[in-house]
């Protein structure tokens, strides 16, 4: 079951993908209300999630610990998790923890898939 949105995360199913949508500053205190929807979306059988960060302001180790859990459930479930994220800081976050193999950034949503919920 789908966690209600809230200001920092909202999740929608686009085809074959679940994007989660990720807004604002992910940090110690918010990074749980990503984890619901992560734990939502990488809880089915082979999984194909997208990680849009596009909106976030501001990523600290706390959201990529939820990135990296999120990651390995839906790999553990025969599915994937992708990030999605246009903004040079996040591509040197990613760099500077040794993440960007495991996370190479996507620039944009996959062509077929809506961009954003209205």
């Amino acid at each position: 079951m789908t966690p209600p949105a809230n200001p920092h995360a909202r999740t929608r199913v686009s085809g074959p993908f679940t994007v989660v949508e990720v807004a604002g500053e992910i940090d110690l205190a918010t990074a749980g209300l990503v984890a619901d929807h992560l734990d939502a979306a990488t809880s089915v059988p082979a999984p194909d999630v997208l990680v849009d960060l596009r909106a976030v302001e501001f990523f600290d180790c706390s959201g990529l610990r939820v990135l990296c859990r999120a990651q390995e459930r839906a790999v553990r479930a025969g599915g994937r998790l992708r990030v999605v994220s246009d903004q040079p800081y996040l591509r040197r976050l990613l760099g500077a923890t040794g993440l960007l193999g495991r996370f190479p950034p996507l620039d944009s949503i996959p062509d077929g898939v809506p961009d954003r919920t209205e």
